[in-house]
């Protein structure tokens, strides 16, 4: 059995996708810009590395100048307003493989290289059903300094939980993210996010739709 379980970014409790695409737009548009990211655009722009990284490259695409730090900025406070004042349920199988892993005494980290803001919203929005009590290791981006892919948050969980690479498990919903479990050598179970799941994800070791506790074993 193994002793730790490693949730990755954001998207592996709860589904934002669309959350997150609509704050984009949003973010745009009090900025005065006529950019509309469509599900077909974002899906594309998911496969680049981090918010701010995506408007630079869409902004040099359609030769404008912007401040693409600000707009993520606004970006971010706008998510985190939308995430906060709604109640969104667990993933499939999430608050089950949680359990599971208690009663087993296995440690659970949440290895994400987000900000701390992020990371209050998504506990305000899972309105007690998932708390931070429940990790034994949360990240965040102050914590390193090369963010996902790369990675150093996973070796940084590694190294807190002190727990052997073959002795834990990861779950990721993106291609990106999972490359970082990828990269520290851990195992990684595939858990596509809603414009994630055609990604491909044949590096690794299983690709489920719903969480199950057999991962553990």
């Amino acid at each position: 059995m193994k002793k730790a379980i490693l949730f990755g970014s954001i998207g592996t409790l709860i589904e934002t996708s669309d959350i997150q695409r609509e704050s984009f737009n949003e973010s745009f548009k009090e900025t005065g810009l006529d950019w509309y990211w469509d599900e077909e655009d974002y899906i594309k722009l998911l496969k680049k590395s981090g918010g701010t990284k995506r408007i630079e490259d869409f902004a040099e695409q359609n030769n404008t100048e912007v401040d693409a730090k600000k707009i993520r900025e606004r970006k971010t406070a706008i998510f985190n307003t939308k995430i906060q004042t709604s109640l969104i349920e667990p993933r499939e199988g999430v608050l089950e493989t949680i359990e599971y892993a208690h009663q087993n005494k296995i440690k659970i980290g949440f290895v994400t290289s987000t900000t701390s803001n992020n990371i209050d919203s998504v506990f305000k929005t899972l309105n007690g059903k998932v708390t931070k009590k429940d990790f034994d290791f949360i990240g965040n981006q102050n914590m390193v300094q090369k963010l996902k892919p790369h990675p150093d948050i996973y070796l940084e969980a590694l190294k807190v939980l002190e727990t052997k690479i073959t002795d834990c498990i990861a779950i990721e919903d993106s291609v990106e993210s999972a490359l970082s479990a990828h990269s520290a050598k851990i195992d990684c179970i595939a858990f596509p996010g809603k414009f994630h799941k055609d990604d491909d994800f044949s590096f690794c070791k299983k690709i489920m739709n719903k969480l199950d506790v057999t991962i553990l074993n």
